[in-house]
């Protein structure tokens, strides 16, 4: 395997050779550098910013600029993204032709060199200073619209008192397999269910109340816990307002909940180090098009959600935010053969996503009908409240970007690598990213280089199998400095830290 990651397997004779890597000691300009620099800003993390490759957050505790550079073709998924949207120079005083021209070249050097670049710091950080105000405006285009409540607005009582009701979307969560825990107005803390008088009705009613069509799979599992909720007379109302506190459950049998049959490979034999993937065995694998080419990964969760990374979203760039304008692909392993695209009905951004430091990379895409599931097309399970993976657990990426650091073009197959789960004091050490990682990030790969995911994968899964052999989505490309680079691992949006907005945005669009 080649040095780069995911997608650093050596690569078919076929393939086209990418154009050279502009790094940071070479300044050099790629091409159309004074759209990349409109669109996402100056650089990576923590090093001069005349990179443009992906976006690497540098060790720098400053918050760190992305380097995303478009291309006409569509952005090659960045894997570690960061765009830096820089702004208002984006489309100044272009005509509506120039400005669509511009927008695809955007977006495709967004992805491109977007995630992964570790080289543009230092000037990122003089950038930061300079085009804060423009971020923060950039930062409003992608984000929603913010709920309106009223002054006795009461969390988790089952009555609606925001608009959007917010108030009542965050009050359900999962923790060890399945265990259903839901929070009351009554206590304010998470607690288990009685299993006594729980029944299909129950578990379907608070799947869909999730966003999740149906239940797949309910039963009773034993709980220490000394309180919990029992459930009261059924009613048309959320889970939340079904249930009572009690100080015990019968035989302490509590409820285990399970929304979707998820997390199980059709084909599991693997080669560690960067290998091309078989169909069925990243099933949730998804690859996300813009102006017809790939430029990001994505993850199935359910029949009508995919969960990606925001970053792909660049806010500076309004027709990107337009739904009608994606193609999601599922069940798909080569790029030269793609079967009928998933439509796309909005687009939900992080609207806490922190375009300079990476901070809650993720975005969820709603689609337009419901995936039918296949052997090649399944989803990820979403892991517990605290689903934990200790230091040098092996999980596995995935993504159809480059092979190579720095290269011009996504891989057409899709590829895999195994990674190691590195511990986050390691990953925020002065030898690796000096305090850049937040706890909305983790970081796996290689610290000896080698191993990691690469520009293009931007949005895509970093999965590890649970003990019940279930895989979880534990993390979601983001971004890194360099690929494959020693001391450099890839850096993923925690999943498990951002479940309460996930859930709650698939509830607030539940179909």
């Amino acid at each position: 395997s080649s040095s780069t990651g995911t997608l650093n397997v050596s690569s078919p004779s076929t393939y086209e050779l990418p154009p050279p890597y502009y790094s940071v000691e070479v300044q050099t300009v790629p091409p159309l550098p004074s759209y990349e620099e409109a669109f996402y800003g100056a650089g990576p993390r923590h090093t001069p910013p005349n990179q443009l490759h992906y976006i690497p957050q540098h060790p720098p505790p400053v918050a760190a600029q992305h380097i995303c550079q478009p291309s006409i073709s569509l952005p090659v998924n960045k894997k570690k993204h960061k765009c830096c949207h820089r702004s208002a120079k984006c489309f100044g005083g272009s005509a509506g032709i120039v400005l669509l021209l511009l927008l695809a070249i955007a977006i495709w050097l967004g992805v491109r060199y977007g995630t992964r670049s570790a080289t543009a710091a230092a000037t990122l950080d003089h950038h930061d200073s300079e085009d804060e105000g423009h971020h923060e405006d950039e930062k409003q285009l992608s984000v929603p619209v913010h709920d309106t409540c009223s002054n006795s607005t009461v969390q988790c009582d089952a009555l609606l008192d925001c608009q959007l009701g917010t108030d009542e979307s965050s009050c359900v969560r999962f923790g060890a397999d399945g265990a259903l825990q839901v929070r009351t107005s009554q206590d304010g803390r998470f607690l288990p269910v009685c299993y006594q008088g729980w029944d299909q009705s129950y578990a379907n009613r608070t799947c869909a109340q999730l966003g999740f069509r149906k239940s797949f799979a309910t039963k009773a599992v034993k709980s220490q816990q000394s309180i919990a909720l029992t459930l009261n007379n059924r009613s048309s109302l959320p889970i939340q307002g079904q249930v009572n506190v009690s100080s015990s459950c019968p035989d302490q049998n509590t409820v285990s909940l399970q929304c979707v049959d998820c997390g199980r490979q059709q084909l599991s034999s693997r080669i560690v180090g960067g290998s091309v993937a078989k169909l069925g065995q990243w099933p949730w694998q998804l690859s996300l098009h813009f102006g017809g080419s790939h430029v990001c990964g994505g993850i199935l969760v359910s029949p009508d959600f995919v969960v990606t990374a925001a970053h792909c979203f660049p806010g500076p760039l309004p027709p990107v935010l337009d739904a009608s304008k994606w193609r999601v692909y599922g069940g798909v392993v080569t790029q030269d053969k793609l079967p009928s695209p998933y439509l796309v009905e909005k687009i939900i951004v992080n609207e806490n996503y922190n375009n300079v430091t990476n901070d809650q990379d993720i975005a969820i895409l709603k689609l337009a009908s419901p995936v039918d599931f296949t052997n090649a097309v399944q989803p990820a399970c979403l892991p517990a409240f605290d689903q934990t993976f200790p230091h040098g657990t092996k999980c596995w990426t995935s993504g159809f970007g480059t092979t190579d650091e720095g290269a011009a073009k996504p891989s057409k197959d899709l590829m895999e690598v195994a990674v190691d789960i590195i511990d986050v004091r390691v990953c925020n050490s002065s030898k690796v990213y000096s305090g850049s990682v937040s706890n909305n990030m983790l970081c796996a790969g290689d610290l000896n280089g080698g191993r990691d995911s690469c520009q293009g994968d931007s949005g895509g899964p970093l999965v590890c199998q649970a003990s019940n052999n279930l895989w979880q989505l534990v993390g979601v490309t983001s971004w890194g400095s360099g690929c494959g680079q020693s001391n450099r691992p890839g850096v993923y949006t925690k999943v498990s830290s951002l479940l309460p907005w996930i859930y709650s945005k698939m509830q607030l669009e539940s179909p």
